[in-house]
């Protein structure tokens, strides 16, 4: 008689399986010591699904903001506490989902729709019960703000997914047109590369390289790396890394020269999985961005050529290297004060403490800095796409000087002289 249990691996490899490699702190310090287990113990002994979960987490949630509404501080701290449950039961329907293999889009949209609807209700009761027990109008007008600053982090979040995803698109359409003129070398991007191998040391790295006498990248170069640097930084990195296995088994080269310099990999499924998911932030299902990106497991090419979208960023703040490969190192996403923990701060901090108007203050004022910050690092990315897109019509141009130039000392005439360039602005406006 078969068994009632599925075959799910330890605790160890649970965790490798599904847990993102970057994360928001409150998940990795508050939330995944809790929720893995429990994955584990789900999807080994019992059939619930993916779905199910997002539904209890939901139910919590209005469990949550009823104990809001009554207003006093004893029921604020069993709501703060019913809160924190039903954000691990949403943080564990998409661990479980990649656990057992039952994700589905429709259960990301769910998933999507349910939070937004959690933390509407739970702003109109937090509010609303502190209302009636006051009088004081400040919490009415701070229920709207907390509504409206998490719609606003989300739909920042996919405008900004739309940018890059954009931008790439068309730095591939430009590869492309050039692959067609020159058998170009392919193209990886420094997100995806460095999305995979988030402990390498930053400063080390970069050291290796620079004895090693490899140029450093400056904002002139488009962030374009010669087939031949990539080449080798790709092949130290191999060395030093002894090739990691994705999740599902491929072996790839680690990233070259540390966190945020030449990458090395693409990631597999699973590195797309951990990313972060415009308006997905607490369920860990698989991004837009990285379905779109994934490359299904295989390693770059050791042509490969990188480009980099966040040089002038790195450049005009170094510390941020430092700061950034720390944080990662303990699976911390440098994005601290995103959605997940400003909706921790106004409805599980804040009632705590019996603080509920300068604690929402705080976080609302916290989440505008780092969206600001989001925009600014996405303003310089535009210069370097700029710049990059510029090194391909170089390249272009480039390219049909030398045939028309070997055409003249042949004595021949090139019909569509200048079509390298002219195909790679037609490849650019379709990619996008």
């Amino acid at each position: 008689m078969p068994s009632k249990h599925r075959d799910v691996p330890d605790l160890a490899e649970v965790r490798r399986l599904v847990q993102k490699k970057r994360d928001a702190w409150w998940t990795v310090l508050l939330v995944d010591p809790v929720a893995t287990p429990l994955v584990r113990l789900v999807a080994k002994r019992t059939r619930i699904t993916p779905n199910q979960i997002t539904w209890g987490a939901l139910l919590l949630g209005l469990v949550a903001a009823g104990c809001f509404w009554q207003g006093d501080w004893q029921w604020l701290i069993i709501g703060a506490v019913v809160y924190h449950v039903s954000f691990i039961m949403d943080c564990m329907d998409g661990k479980v989902a990649r656990l057992t293999g039952q994700g589905s889009v429709f259960g990301a949209w769910l998933d999507y729709i349910f939070d937004r609807v959690r933390v509407m209700a739970c702003a109109v009761a937090l509010m609303a019960g502190q209302y009636h027990r006051t009088d004081d109008t400040l919490y009415i007008w701070l229920a709207a703000v907390v509504i409206f600053l998490d719609g606003l982090r989300y739909l920042n979040s996919l405008e900004i997914f739309k940018t890059r995803h954009s931008m790439r698109k068309q730095i591939k359409a430009r590869l492309r047109a050039a692959r067609r003129a020159e058998n170009a070398s392919q193209v990886a991007f420094m997100e995806d590369l460095l999305r995979d191998n988030p402990s390498a040391d930053i400063e080390q790295d970069l050291r290796r390289a620079a004895e090693e006498g490899t140029r450093a990248l400056t904002a002139e170069d488009g962030g374009l790396l010669s087939e031949a640097q990539g080449a080798a930084l790709l092949a130290e990195a191999e060395v030093r890394e002894g090739g990691p296995t994705t999740a599902t088994g491929t072996s790839v080269p680690a990233a070259g020269a540390g966190q945020d310099t030449v990458g090395a990999h693409i990631p597999a499924p699973r590195a797309a999985e951990g990313a972060e998911t415009p308006g997905a932030e607490g369920d860990g299902a698989a991004t837009a961005e990285g379905a779109a990106e994934s490359t299904g497991g295989k390693g770059l090419p050791r042509n490969a050529r990188v480009i980099d979208l966040h040089q002038e960023f790195r450049h005009r703040f170094p510390a941020y290297l430092r700061f950034r490969s720390f944080l990662l190192r303990h699976r911390i996403r440098t994005h601290l004060i995103s959605g997940i923990e400003f909706q921790m701060g106004v409805f599980i901090v804040g009632p705590l403490i019996n603080a509920v108007i300068p604690t929402t203050i705080v976080a609302g004022a916290l989440l505008l800095v780092f969206e600001l910050a989001i925009v600014y690092k996405l303003l310089l990315s535009t210069r370097d796409f700029a710049r990059t897109i510029d090194s391909f019509d170089r390249e272009a141009a480039a390219r049909a000087a030398a045939a028309a130039e070997e055409a003249a000392a042949l004595g021949v005439t090139v019909p569509g002289e200048g079509s390298a360039d002219a195909t790679a602005q037609g490849a650019a406006t379709q990619g996008v």
